[in-house]
């Protein structure tokens, strides 16, 4: 039970939690990039995509049955790649920020569902749970359209690739599942499995929460910035960082650009120290 409370520490509060987007080396290294490449892209996108995995979890929690899993996984498969590889191809795309926190709330609803929340709380009957998975995986897919679209496609291949990048996603989430079914089989064979059914669950509602406001925080800071300015002295925030860098603190300074605060590069305000979101 304590492991249990550590991996939710750490993906409530850890900076990696929130740094699922498109690395400046995942830029160059997909911008000419062959199929191969983007499926790779895909497959590690989805292994780190702390969001998409954690709804993934909560959907198949109670299930136990192999066809029900696959039935399910299924009208989230379709959901997703329907907006991944339309949305990709016809260029539609929104603010990531505000769609992953979007995504943060299907988190929320999985594990509220799971708790029997909506009944309980709101005597409200739950939709049918296949069509509201198909649905939120139109959401999900939407979101992973966003970031692939964060990198400069060329035009040529670019259905094959996508749909590289998409299988990538399925390849690292059937592995994802796996481990999670593997998991759950374990700990319902244990005499703690009801109190981790209550704690998975409440955790799930929490740890959405926590997303849902992370990515508002981002948005507002680099939206608003006059309404929500930056500390110049003393900057600890946490909100999405969006690329991994290998810069160290010895970093010249330099000046700072909207692009940079998103990408969590270092950087300065005004000529003060050099610093990173």
């Amino acid at each position: 039970m304590k492991f249990l409370i550590s991996i939710i520490l750490y993906l409530a509060f850890s900076n990696h939690a929130f740094a699922h987007g498109m690395s400046e080396a995942d830029k160059h290294l997909v911008n000419e990039g062959s199929n191969m490449q983007f499926f790779e892209l895909g497959a590690s996108h989805m292994l780190t995509g702390y969001d998409h995995l954690l709804f993934l979890f909560g959907v198949i929690f109670f299930l136990t049955k192999f066809k029900d899993i696959f039935l399910i996984i299924t009208a989230f498969t379709i959901g997703h790649s329907i907006s991944l590889i339309f949305a990709t191809l016809w260029s539609i795309t929104a603010d990531y920020y505000l769609i992953d926190a979007v995504i943060a709330l299907t988190v929320c609803y999985k594990g509220f569902e799971n708790i029997n929340g909506f009944e309980k709380h709101f005597n409200i009957k739950v939709p049918n749970i296949n069509w509201m998975v198909f649905l939120f995986g139109l959401i999900h897919g939407f979101g992973l359209s966003t970031r692939l679209q964060q990198i400069p496609l060329n035009e040529q291949g670019l259905l094959l690739k996508i749909i590289s990048f998409n299988l990538g996603v399925e390849i690292g989430q059937v592995v994802a599942l796996s481990l999670m079914f593997v998991m759950l089989i374990a700990i319902r064979k244990t005499n703690m499995y009801v109190t981790f059914c209550k704690l998975a669950n409440v955790s799930l509602i929490i740890i959405g929460l926590v997303f849902f406001s992370m990515q508002l925080h981002g948005y507002q800071h680099t939206h608003y910035l006059d309404d929500f300015p930056f500390n110049k002295h003393e900057h600890n925030h946490l909100h999405q960082v969006q690329a991994a860098t290998t810069e160290t603190k010895t970093t010249k300074k330099r000046d700072i650009s909207a692009y940079e605060i998103k990408d969590g590069t270092w950087h300065t305000h005004d000529d003060g120290d050099a610093h990173f979101h």
